[in-house]
């Protein structure tokens, strides 16, 4: 049975919808359940998902990720449905590192669209998974913020966190 639950994080409420084997469907700093069921693609949109307080390893990767360690949201399984080269933009943008923000060109070449920036752009448009399918990492080209369905200044925290854990990492090694 699909479920859905909001957990409270430093940069506000955060909701996540996973279906009956656990991938996440949707998820982002909201506490809208209603408007969070409506980015899914119709096909995979539960009729009606439990509320649960929390959701397991979703949850747990969650606050991993408000906690500096994002690798349990890259790893955990998403669902979503597009056309190959949304579906292709998808997987290449759960690679795009921490702290490292790629422009939406860069990601199409890198999906295998080198003409593809809009494509990229439409991607991103249309991601129902973010922080899971980190579509924050994009920027225009020239370092412009572009867009992000949660708020410009939610994705600039977010780039600034994630920047801060690269410097973090960059201070532990020595670098």
């Amino acid at each position: 049975m699909s479920a859905l639950a909001t957990v409270p994080t430093p940069l506000g409420p955060f909701t996540a919808l996973v279906d009956a084997d656990g991938a996440v469907l949707a998820a982002g700093w909201t506490d809208d359940a209603d408007a969070l069921l409506a980015l899914v693609h119709p096909e995979l949109r539960p009729a009606e998902p439990a509320r649960r307080a929390e959701l397991g390893d979703v949850t747990a990767a969650v606050a991993a990720y408000h906690d500096g360690d994002p690798e349990p949201a890259t790893s955990t399984p998403v669902r979503q449905r597009g056309g190959a080269a949304t579906s292709a933009i998808w997987e290449q943008l759960r690679a795009v590192p921490p702290g490292a923000p790629t422009t939406y060109g860069e990601l199409a070449v890198a999906a295998g669209h080198p003409r593809g920036h809009r494509i990229a752009a439409r991607a991103c448009i249309t991601n129902a998974a973010t922080l899971f399918v980190p579509c924050h990492r994009v920027l225009r080209r020239g370092g412009a913020l572009g867009g992000y369905r949660w708020g410009l200044e939610l994705k600039e925290r977010l780039l600034g966190l994630e920047a801060s854990w690269r410097v973090d990492d960059a201070a532990l090694s020595g670098v």
